[in-house]
């Protein structure tokens, strides 16, 4: 049989001449081609209930040499998606301590830190500063793990812009997509995507972009499909060995952006001072704190408010 053809296309041709346990494998590849390109032979065999010499033959019936040829053209097209579960297969294969482990995750953190800051362009980090600054709304977008690092942005970001809100919400995607609609030439949206990419963050980012707005991205490289979407991209190497990215790098890098932006801000020692002065009542061990909620209102119990209420009326019809 011809090299290059789908697996799909593989299974059609063959399909009149198969065996019965081979139909059988051949119909559990079709409805389940991500999970099969996942399994090794015994667990592609096991899965369909036949011996690994089976799954050996039913590989060459398609046309390949054995099984590893028909794993890998099943994997062809799933490369970036089963990269982190190929890893963590890699990995577990290894035996290791739980101290083991952590040094590992703690020093492939610090490497990717390392390479961060190594590979960090300056022209780029002066216009997303400056960007930051000018712009008279900013929206942080992300979903997956990114939707949380696009909190800690928000929160980092808050004190020194006029307006910066969280599109990644309870709403999801079309949430974000009503709140970009007010996006304005004069807004910046910040896209934060790394491998494995959610659709949703790209087609929004392609969606302010047709708005006139300005688009900052933090992204894991110029392979990226945010990357030619972006007017300033910003890059972190987020690789981990035991799951898709290194969320200690993206917010290191967020960390790095947000004191930049600090330090370029007006008064940022003023705002500083005065949200602090603000969050007194709410930080434990302050002068201020104890006496605030000292001094505050105790609620009532509903039960209690309800006896109150009948106590003052029946005090008020004696009275009369």
């Amino acid at each position: 049989m011809p090299i290059g053809h789908s697996i799909s296309d593989r299974i059609a041709r063959s399909l009149p001449a198969l065996t019965p346990a081979h139909r059988r494998m051949a119909e559990y590849v079709l409805a389940n081609l991500f999970r099969a390109a996942t399994m090794r032979i015994d667990e592609f065999a096991a899965a369909v209930e036949v011996s690994v010499a089976t799954a050996n033959r039913f590989a060459r019936a398609l046309g390949f040499d054995g099984y590893p040829q028909f794993r890998a053209e099943l994997v062809r097209g799933f490369e970036a998606t089963l990269a982190p579960v190929e890893r963590l297969r890699s990995e577990l294969e290894r035996p290791a301590t739980a101290a083991e482990v952590f040094a590992a995750s703690l020093e492939d953190a610090a490497a990717n830190a390392e390479a961060t800051r190594r590979n960090i362009d300056p022209t780029a980090c002066e216009r997303a500063v400056a960007a930051i600054l000018a712009a008279q709304r900013v929206y942080v977008a992300g979903f997956g793990a990114s939707g949380f690092l696009a909190g800690l942005l928000q929160h980092g970001l808050e004190m020194h812009c006029r307006m910066v809100t969280s599109v990644a919400g309870a709403g999801g995607a079309s949430h974000a997509a009503r709140q970009l609609f007010k996006l304005q030439p004069s807004d910046l949206l910040i896209v934060i995507a790394f491998p494995r990419y959610v659709t949703d963050t790209i087609e929004l980012a392609q969606r302010a972009k047709l708005r006139g707005g300005q688009v900052l991205a933090l992204t894991d490289g110029p392979t990226s499909p945010l990357a030619p979407l972006a007017d300033i991209a910003l890059y972190a190497q987020a690789g981990n060995r035991l799951s898709a990215n290194s969320d200690a790098t993206v917010l290191a890098l967020i960390e790095a952006l947000c004191g930049a932006v600090a330090h370029r801000a007006e008064r940022p020692v003023k705002a500083a001072a005065e949200m602090t002065e603000f969050l007194l009542p709410w930080l434990h061990g302050t002068p201020e704190a104890e006496p605030a909620r000292r001094s505050a209102p105790m609620p009532v119990p509903p039960t209690e408010a309800k006896t109150g209420a009948r106590r003052a009326r029946s005090s008020n019809t004696r009275k009369s």
